[in-house]
């Protein structure tokens, strides 16, 4: 497996807090069968990207490491405006590995339109948008129909693993399975930042989604597609997304599973996602 979204560079942000949580984190990720790690320190108002740092100390990790597990060097980049005027400026210098694809964070407070215009200038300077776990911001919760609308713009989709069987609440795990189940995710990832609090643990992940949709999809996105994004390698073919038509009753419950039922209604919510 191969990890796309960590914060294992220590001291940078809200992550691992020095280097002896770093390896332990690393190492527990190899000890399930991860053998890359990109690790994507924020770039944000609270945490802005210190490249000199994170070089020194990404090269640090990987002295201690000696091949324990190969490592790369990405970003967790926020969309805000002296962010997206770097990264236009400096293409291709948040991407991982430099070779094109973009972790994207949004805020749950608030999506302004113009953000639309911004992404595209991103895409026409060389990066491949991947937005990083929607089905844990509460905008898109709500407005689900602004994610369609990415997707349809060519934007790939990276969410969490652990949000799949519950980790993050009833309605992060609701929405990722929606998408999962209608080939909507390219790459779920741990978004690990503690080994106690928000682990690096992917097995249990690759298991449910093994289990639930077969170890081929399992393999894609935890596996085939990050190693394109990591090598900037052509995109590999993918299984058509699912619709969902206006009058399908179908529902979830809190444990994501398909049923019949009124707990979280999908007419009117995941129709407006998968119906355009």
């Amino acid at each position: 497996m191969i990890d796309i979204h960590t914060h294992l560079i220590y001291g940078v942000d809200d992550g691992s807090p020095d280097l002896e949580t770093s390896l332990h984190m690393a190492r527990e990720a190899a000890s399930e069968g991860v053998t890359h790690i990109v690790c994507t320190p924020h770039a944000s108002d609270d945490f802005p990207f210190q490249l000199d740092v994170v070089e020194e100390r990404l090269a640090e990790l990987r002295s201690e490491l000696q091949g324990e597990v190969e490592l790369s060097l990405g970003c967790d980049f926020h969309m805000n405006a002296t962010n997206i005027l770097d990264a236009l400026g400096n293409p291709l210098r948040y991407s991982i590995n430099g070779k094109g694809y973009l972790l994207m964070e949004f805020s749950d407070h608030v999506i302004p339109p113009q953000l639309n215009d911004a992404m595209h200038n991103l895409r026409m300077a060389g990066y491949t948008l991947i937005i990083t776990h929607p089905e844990r911001n509460l905008i898109l919760q709500r407005k689900p129909e602004i994610l369609a609308d990415w997707m349809r713009a060519g934007c790939l989709v990276q969410v969490t693993s652990a949000s799949l069987y519950g980790r993050f609440g009833s309605i992060a795990e609701a929405f990722a399975n929606a998408l999962l189940d209608r080939n909507w995710i390219h790459f779920l990832a741990s978004d690990g930042h503690h080994p106690e609090w928000r682990p690096m643990r992917l097995k249990r992940g690759f298991d449910y989604v093994a289990d639930r949709c077969g170890t081929e999809t399992a393999e894609r996105l935890y596996a085939a597609n990050p190693r394109a994004a990591v090598e900037g390698a052509p995109w590999p073919p993918q299984p058509e997304p699912l619709g969902l038509a206006e009058n399908d009753p179908l529902t979830f419950n809190a444990k994501g599973r398909r049923r019949h039922g009124n707990t979280v209604a999908v007419k009117g919510f995941w129709s407006r996602l998968f119906t355009r």
